[in-house]
């Protein structure tokens, strides 16, 4: 019998199972699309199973959407959780995003710092900005 591969192996490996990802991003980063509220519904919807199979784009992306556009503090928690794993896993917009998110609460410039550094490692200018004004 074959041995199943972990969660996050799978799920990227399988283009079929990437597709609800692409679409949602796809959507998310048209000039026209992008900034609609029902838009933004239904890429979420679209980037709930993948990131909770571990899909690093998925969490990156769903995170800052909880972050940003949800005003209940429910949903900002669970965006700074999966904005946290993905950027474990190297994901530089989520490491910008959360620095960012540090940085905007002034509670934790420490873990602002950090996330920024990691992004500014990675080549992310704007991150290279933030840290010059920490």
């Amino acid at each position: 019998m074959p041995r199943a591969l972990p969660r996050s192996t799978a799920s990227v490996s399988s283009p079929v199972k990437r597709l609800p990802t692409r679409v949602a991003l796809w959507l998310l980063d048209s000039p026209h699309l992008g900034h609609a509220v029902s838009v933004k519904r239904f890429a979420g919807r679209l980037l709930k199973q993948p990131a909770l199979q571990g899909e690093v784009p998925a969490q990156s992306r769903l995170g800052t959407l909880l972050c940003r556009d949800c005003g209940n503090p429910r949903d900002r928690r669970i965006g700074l959780e999966l904005l946290r794993q993905a950027a474990r896993a190297g994901d530089r917009r989520a490491q910008l995003e959360l620095g960012q998110l540090c940085h905007e609460s002034s509670s934790e410039p420490q873990q602002a710092r950090h996330w920024l550094e990691l992004a500014a490692g990675q080549g992310c200018e704007q991150a290279r900005q933030l840290l010059k004004r920490l």
